[in-house]
């Protein structure tokens, strides 16, 4: 089944929004993320991909009390990401009751540590962040263009065990302006085993429907519940 996965973005324990990674173009849509959770899980929603804004920044898990009180209070499964960069830090994210770990600049400044962590947890639980713009890996909270091509970038990883992918085309993240069909229909007929989870640009009902004909595992939805250009109400009669 097609998986829709609402984000809820964090910065100094408040539930924002950016506009392509910009922390300048910051919006705070809810100072209370378990309220927001909770209107998740009451719609019908499994999944929830949580983001520490601050760990991203700080290079470290930030606002580990948000995950702690999420993952206590509700059912949802929460893949967590943003900061996760030491055994420390996955440590303390499962321990706080994280089910899965996404893995973005890590992957490419220190692949060895994300490799161990693979071999460790196994591929249900690490998630491979593979952002680009322009097709390439976008890293440091997209601050940084890697210059390596998504395709293979997610090859290698492939080779490696990863089983899931979340990638994000930074050029329409935050903007409503539509996802990247083509960067996910080329990734799903480049790996058809391949968990693709798409992330950036849904705008509208119509852009999910697009993304579920592709037969990609799921798509993360922000701004798009938060502005009201979908509901959970519509969400939950055409998925669940």
């Amino acid at each position: 089944m097609f998986q829709i996965i609402p984000a809820i973005d964090i910065i100094d324990g408040n539930c924002v929004r950016l506009t392509q990674g910009d922390y300048s173009q910051k919006k705070i849509y809810n100072e209370n993320p378990l309220e927001i959770a909770k209107m998740f899980e009451d719609a019908g929603i499994k999944r929830l991909h949580l983001v520490d804004l601050d760990g991203a920044k700080n290079k470290k898990i930030t606002n580990v009390k948000v995950l702690e009180t999420i993952a206590s209070n509700t059912n949802l499964q929460i893949d967590f990401g943003g900061g996760v960069q030491s055994d420390d830090d996955i440590r303390l994210a499962f321990e706080s009751g994280a089910k899965q770990i996404t893995g973005g600049s890590i992957t490419v400044k220190n692949p060895e540590l994300f490799e161990g962590w693979l071999k460790k947890f196994g591929n249900e639980a690490i998630i491979l962040g593979a952002d680009a713009r322009n097709e390439k890996i976008a890293v440091s909270g997209w601050e940084e263009d890697s210059g390596v091509w998504v395709y293979d970038f997610v090859e290698e990883w492939i080779a490696k065990g990863i089983k899931y992918t979340i990638s994000t085309d930074v050029a329409k993240d935050g903007l409503l302006q539509g996802p990247s069909l083509e960067l996910y229909k080329k990734m799903q007929a480049q790996f058809p085993d391949l968990q693709v989870i798409a992330s950036g640009g849904v705008s509208s009902m119509q852009d999910l429907e697009d993304l579920a004909a592709l037969n990609i595992f799921g798509v993360i939805v922000g701004k798009a519940i938060y502005e009201g250009r979908v509901t959970l109400k519509e969400i939950g009669k055409r998925f669940f």
